[in-house]
């Protein structure tokens, strides 16, 4: 493996991180200056918590890629649990929340468009692409389902509490009710479980092609 290509991953990361960074910066800021800004609605949302794992992530996967041939495991199963969350967070925008009227103020429309299409597509492309990953046992897709999990717990125990739900799928009182809302939490959770089962296989076929091992 060439130390060009881990310095060009490196810059990929680096610039994925700061395009999420600016993104989230700006609707913040837009939002801020408009009185419409509510922390603790923003910060609710799924695709606003992903995205500052995805900023942190791929800060840390570029400093990775500049100093070390490969990744480690665990950034390796970060950056799994990240590729199924980004691939989620598209599908889910774009087949069920994209024609949602917004409850007022609308942020730069480069900035949702941004973290809910072209990153992930660029998170995904990144993944098939990216030197210097490992091959774990497919038994790791697992960990991509602890963040989702917690954050619907507490999502679920917040809004019953509060009335309020970030997503109308998650709203018990919908026109889908409490099966529905159980549908599309065990739908999305299967999802994303493939999804890392995807990405760990792209893994484990890149490393057999060159003959590297399969770590634990």
């Amino acid at each position: 493996m060439s130390t060009t290509s881990r310095k060009i991953t490196a810059l990929i990361r680096w610039g994925i991180s700061a395009w999420v960074f600016a993104a989230i910066a700006t609707q913040i800021w837009s939002e801020v200056a408009n009185d419409a800004f509510y922390p603790e609605k923003y910060f609710s949302y799924f695709t606003i918590q992903s995205s500052l794992i995805n900023i942190v992530a791929f800060a840390v996967g570029g400093w990775l890629a500049w100093t070390r041939v490969q990744d480690t495991r665990l950034f390796t199963i970060v950056r799994v649990s990240v590729f199924s969350y980004a691939i989620v967070t598209g599908v889910v925008y774009n087949l069920l929340l994209r024609n949602i009227p917004s409850e007022g103020y609308e942020p730069p429309a480069w900035c949702n468009e941004s973290t809910h299409v072209w990153v992930p597509i660029v998170i995904v492309l990144e993944w098939l692409f990216a030197s210097g990953r490992i091959a774990l046992r497919l038994r790791a897709m697992w960990w991509a389902l602890l963040y989702p999990l917690a954050w619907v717990a507490f999502t679920v125990i917040r809004g019953m509490i509060t009335g309020w739900w970030p997503y109308p799928f998650l709203e018990p009182d919908g026109p889908n009710g409490v099966g529905g809302v159980v549908a599309y939490i065990f739908g999305i959770a299967a999802f994303m479980a493939f999804n890392a089962f995807i990405a760990l296989l792209i893994a484990r076929v890149w490393a057999r092609l060159r003959s590297q091992p399969l770590h634990p």
